[in-house]
């Protein structure tokens, strides 16, 4: 569908993750999903799609933006600490003109693939949102919000996320179940990425 983008939250502080044993903060965007940084792998993936691929990030000299591929809009959140209300309003005003459908789609996400992004964007019609959902039908990530909806997100605040703009949305909510928990898995601690990994074999 003309007239997309992506909108990938990369503005957090990754604040779970603690410290490396030389006491450096950890960032999850940096863990490594089949040879290459988290953020990278979930950039190139929404690249594939077609859509125009927008990062927020804590600001333009962060790491994060060297983990970027070619091709991708990094948008610096100045107040990122806020939450990911921050993220979302700053990323909604700074978009590309003429965009009639944004993908929100989190960065920390490990299982989303080009494949389960592909598949949300040819589902998505006007005027309706689309999210991902796991496998039983549980709603979950990418979400894609018609340019009705921009207003709303652009006014966000705090760290709630967009689940007030899906609640208040008066159109269908088109859910599209991707395999197992693709939709679902986040991992926000050495933990949990562990366990992952462990599970992954």
């Amino acid at each position: 569908m003309a007239g997309g983008a992506i909108l990938i939250l990369a503005a957090g502080a990754s604040s779970r993750m603690g410290f490396d044993a030389a006491g450096v903060p950890r960032d999850k965007l940096a863990e490594h999903v089949d040879g290459k940084p988290l953020l990278t792998r979930v950039a190139e993936a929404a690249l594939e799609t077609g859509w125009d691929v927008c990062v927020c990030v804590p600001d333009l000299a962060h790491l994060r933006t060297s983990m970027l591929p070619e091709g991708v809009i990094p948008i610096a959140v100045p107040d990122a600490a806020e939450g990911m209300g921050a993220s979302l309003r700053t990323g909604i005003r700074c978009l590309p003109q003429g965009i009639e459908n944004v993908m929100v789609l989190p960065a920390d996400m490990p299982e989303l693939t080009a494949h389960d992004l592909r598949c949300v964007v040819s589902a998505h019609c006007p005027n309706q949102i689309t999210r991902g959902a796991s496998a039983s039908g549980q709603a979950g990530h990418p979400v894609i919000f018609p340019s009705r909806c921009f207003a709303a997100l652009s006014q966000l605040q705090g760290d709630e996320g967009a689940r007030s703009v899906v609640k208040g949305f008066d159109g269908p909510v088109k859910l599209i179940n991707l395999p197992e928990n693709h939709a679902l898995t986040d991992l926000d601690t050495p933990e949990a990425w562990a366990a992952w990994r462990a599970r992954r074999g």
